[in-house]
């Protein structure tokens, strides 16, 4: 076989196995409304707990500028919003209520306060049927929206003390 040709059929065989892993890939309907809500919004917090578990305990109490909150309060900030969407998400009527940094004094008891707060949102986010996404993703989408503002602060507070954020570093 002339070697023109068998460049001619491999490409076209190339082609025919591209077409088709295309229309594979077409065939799996996208993620509902719910599960990507329910993704995001565990996703911003994953990375928001690695932070405050690896930030520096002696580190805590760093501003950026001294009209700003400290690490630490801008955690406690974060969790404020999911106390709103654990109770929110379950129709209560409910105000953003700040919880008070000053009942969290050390790295142990924020980070303790933030998982307690992922946990009880992360479980009135399993708790709603996926058609209830139809009708609103409120709070989630404002909460997560919120929350991933403040990761974005966040890494500025690591920079500017010379880190690296945990999900900057490499992956091993």
């Amino acid at each position: 076989m002339p070697a023109r040709r068998m460049i001619r059929l491999s490409a076209l065989g190339s082609l025919i196995l591209l077409t088709a892993c295309c229309c594979c890939a077409q065939t799996q309907p996208p993620p509902s409304t719910a599960r990507s809500i329910r993704r995001t919004f565990e996703d911003v917090n994953r990375k928001i707990l690695d932070m405050a578990k690896d930030f520096p305990a002696d580190k805590y109490n760093f501003k950026l500028r001294p009209e700003m909150r400290t690490f630490g309060e801008v955690i406690v900030h974060i969790a404020s919003g999911n106390v709103y969407a654990a109770k929110a998400g379950l129709g209560e009527k409910v105000n953003w209520d700040e919880v008070d940094p000053k009942n969290y004094p050390t790295k142990e008891s924020v980070v303790a306060m933030l998982e307690k707060s992922i946990d009880d949102s992360e479980a009135t986010l399993k708790s709603l049927p996926d058609d209830s996404f139809a009708k609103s993703v409120q709070p989630w989408l404002a909460v997560t929206e919120h929350s991933a503002e403040h990761y974005g602060l966040l890494v500025a507070y690591y920079r500017a003390n010379g880190l690296v954020p945990p999900e900057s570093r490499p992956k091993k």
